[in-house]
C-alpha cells in the first residue's frame, strides 16, 4: 500500500478511550524495560505518551528479532523462542499492523497509540519501516564483511531513533537530523564493542571481517575468548573510530535548548562513557561487559547540566 494512502487512512481514528488506554499500556511496558537511560523522563509530560508509544513499538519488535518472544512471555521468562522463520513472520506481521489503518480488527495495543502519535505529530512512516528492516536483518545476518555494511545497519537500526526524538520535539531541520545520525551511529557502535562477548553467545559478530583480517583476529580466537594483543588493537581501532563519529555529532547540543538539549547531551556523554570504560578494561570485551551504572549516570547528569 502506498505511504500516501496509509497516511490518509491514519486520519480516521478509533475510540478516544481505547487510545488513552493504549498509551497507558505503552507507558507501563516502557517503564518495565529501562536500560542504560530512562526513556521519556527528560521530555515535557504531554510528550511522554508519544515517546513511550515509539519506544514500545521498537522494544517489542527488537525482542521478537533478538529473542523470539516479547511482552508478557518475556516477562515470565519464556524459553520457547521462535525459529528464525517464525521471527521473520512475526516481524512481517508487526510491519503489517504498522501499515494498517486505525480500527483494523486485531491490532496490538501499541499500534492504537502509535498510529495516533504518527498522525498527530506527522511522523514519516519510513523511519519505522527502517527500524523493522534492521530488526529483520538481525534475524538472518550474523557477519559483516566491512564497515560500510555496519554503517548501513546503523543507518536503519539507530539513526531513525535520533530523528524521531527530534521530530517528537518539533525539530525538522535536516542539519540537526544529520548531526543526530552521527550521535546515534556512535552510540550503536559503542554498544557493539561493549557487547562483543554477549553477541558471540548468539553467533553474531558486528566486528567487520576486513578489519579482523587486518589485525589478525580470527573467528576461532573470538569464540575462544582470547583477548590478546591482536584483539585489543582491533578494539582500540574500532573504539577510536566510534569516538570520531560521536565527535561529529557533538555540535548538535549547541543548537538545542531546554530538556531536549539535556537529553541529547546526556546521550552523547553516556555513549562516550561506554567507550572510556572499554578502554579501562584494556579493550577486553570478550570476557567483560562494561556498563554505565547509577553512580556514573549521576555524574553524567551533572556534567550534562553544566557543560
Amino acid at each position: 500500500m502506498p505511504v500516501e494512502t496509509i497516511m490518509d487512512e491514519l486520519k480516521v481514528r478509533p475510540d478516544a478511550k481505547a487510545i488513552a488506554d493504549a498509551y497507558e499500556a505503552c507507558t507501563r511496558l516502557t517503564r518495565a524495560h529501562y536500560e542504560n537511560f530512562p526513556v521519556g523522563r527528560l521530555v515535557p509530560r504531554k510528550m511522554q505518551p508519544h515517546v513511550h508509544a515509539v519506544y514500545a513499538f521498537a522494544r517489542y519488535a527488537d525482542d521478537l528479532a533478538d529473542e523470539g518472544y516479547a511482552g508478557s512471555a518475556k516477562a515470565q521468562g519464556a524459553r520457547d523462542a521462535m525459529s528464525p522463520e517464525e521471527r521473520l513472520a512475526a516481524l512481517d506481521d508487526w510491519e503489517r499492523q504498522l501499515c494498517s489503518p486505525p480500527g483494523t480488527p486485531g491490532l496490538h495495543f501499541i499500534f492504537l497509540a502509535l498510529h495516533e502519535t504518527i498522525h498527530e505529530l506527522d511522523l514519516p512512516l519510513r523511519l519505522f519501516t527502517d527500524l523493522l528492516s534492521a530488526f529483520k536483518q538481525d534475524v538472518v545476518k550474523r557477519r559483516y564483511a566491512n564497515f560500510a555494511e555496519v554503517l548501513d545497519y546503523c543507518r536503519r537500526s539507530a539513526n531513525p531513533v535520533g530523528r524521531l526524538v527530534l521530530l517528537l520535539h518539533g525539530r525538522r531541520e535536516e542539519e540537526l537530523h544529520l548531526l543526530a545520525d552521527h550521535i546515534c551511529t556512535g552510540l550503536q557502535l559503542a554498544n557493539f564493542w561493549q557487547d562483543v562477548g554477549v553477541d558471540l553467545e548468539k553467533d553474531r559478530m558486528y566486528l567487520p571481517e576486513d578489519d579482523r583480517v587486518v589485525y589478525g583476529v580470527t573467528e576461532e580466537s573470538l569464540f575462544a575468548r582470547r583477548a590478546d594483543d591482536k584483539y585489543r588493537r582491533l578494539l582500540a581501532f574500532e573504539v577510536d573510530r566510534a569516538q570520531g563519529i560521536f565527535d561529529q555529532g557533538a555540535p548538535l547540543t549547541k543548537k538545542l535548548r531546554g530538556l531536549l538539549r539535556l537529553e541529547i547531551r546526556l546521550t552523547w556523554l553516556g555513549g562516550t562513557k561506554i567507550l572510556r570504560k572499554i578502554e579501562a578494561l584494556n579493550y577486553d570485551t570478550l570476557n567483560h561487559r562494561p556498563t554505565v551504572n547509577k553512580a556514573d549516570m549521576a555524574v553524567l547528569f551533572l556534567k550534562a547540566l553544566t557543560s
